[in-house]
């Protein structure tokens, strides 16, 4: 009775917090043990219409398959271009078990000119252990669309195929959460202002001290004995805590496409800047006669009505940050 009071507590204060500008934790962070897993093959496409390898290879593979059915066949008799080499890859999420299926890449190993049409056998997927975690198998899709030079449209890559839920889950990767009563939250993007404030939460929510942050993106949070015997309600509360993460100021700009993106309230020391037409001073923390505060984000948009472009705006906080004006980190892509 006790725990279900606490629940019910715990969940009236979670839509209560909702209304802050903060993010769940299981958007920003996720609990150690809980990972992804590469698995990869190296497999047989077979039913190309004249689009696959040149070479003996994939002939010699169906040749050894074929000799598990009885059939004997000389590699060269099956030289053809309807099939090709391919390397298999997929990511395994935790939790999943066996008979659930996973989304493959299937990739083109050697001359083959296209894998559309083709149709991937059976083929075992490794985990880094050298153990077979699923087996993949299916038609390959390899999206985009068939254009000519008169359509403005993404060409068809068709040396690299898709097969949604191509292969079946035949082991399970074990997933080990809990340790020594407690579990571990790890950060997405680790930040110790973050942490702090991470473990805070946790412990006004239960009204307890849980929490301890250990560095930067590890938070220790010890289950409490009402929760002994049900973790996994438990760790849904714990995702569903509300935080408003921190970040450092950060700019990023693409000269390319002419993009800038940054936080919203990057700093901008006192400086004069004089740019082709263009000719803005920041004095006092404020930015030319309209006296805004001397942010990225005012600039920009002084810089806008100014008639600057782009590239424009783009090779001034270059400069600016240059001079060692721009509080932030500038990221150039």
């Amino acid at each position: 009775m006790r725990k279900f009071f606490l629940i019910l507590i715990l969940s009236t204060l979670t839509i209560f917090v909702f209304s802050s500008q903060g993010v769940r934790l299981k958007d920003i962070a996720k609990f150690r043990g809980a990972r992804d897993n590469q698995l990869f093959g190296v497999g047989i496409v077979v039913g190309l219409n004249g689009t696959g390898d040149s070479t003996l290879v994939p002939s010699t593979l169906i040749s050894n398959m074929l000799k598990n059915f009885g059939i004997k066949v000389e590699p060269s008799t099956l030289k053809s271009k309807n099939s090709a080499l391919v390397m298999v890859t997929a990511d395994i999420p935790p939790f999943y078990r066996e008979g659930m299926r996973l989304d493959v890449v299937v990739s083109s190993l050697g001359d083959a000119k296209s894998l559309r049409g083709g149709v991937l056998v059976q083929t075992p997927l490794y985990g880094a252990d050298g153990k077979v975690y699923a087996v993949a198998q299916g038609q390959i899709s390899v999206g985009g669309e068939d254009v000519n030079q008169s359509m403005n449209l993404q060409s068809r890559y068709k040396v690299v195929g898709y097969i949604p839920n191509g292969a079946i889950v035949e082991r399970e990767i074990p997933s080990e959460i809990v340790s020594d009563n407690s579990v571990t939250i790890l950060l997405n993007e680790p930040d110790f202002t973050t942490a702090a404030r991470v473990s805070q939460a946790i412990n006004e929510k239960f009204e307890d001290y849980l929490a301890k942050a250990m560095d930067a993106s590890s938070i220790r949070v010890r289950i409490p004995k009402v929760f002994e015997d049900d973790v996994i309600t438990f760790l849904a509360i714990l995702e569903d805590i509300e935080i408003v993460p921190d970040s450092p100021a950060r700019v990023i700009v693409n000269e390319r496409t002419g993009t800038v993106v940054f936080g919203g309230n990057v700093k901008i020391s006192d400086c004069a800047i004089s740019y082709g037409n263009f000719s803005v001073v920041i004095r006092s923390g404020k930015i030319g006669d309209n006296r805004s505060e001397s942010t990225v984000e005012n600039l920009v948009s002084a810089l806008k009505a100014l008639g600057a472009t782009p590239q424009d705006i783009i090779a001034i906080i270059q400069a600016i940050k240059r001079a060692g004006a721009l509080h932030a980190e500038l990221v150039v892509m």
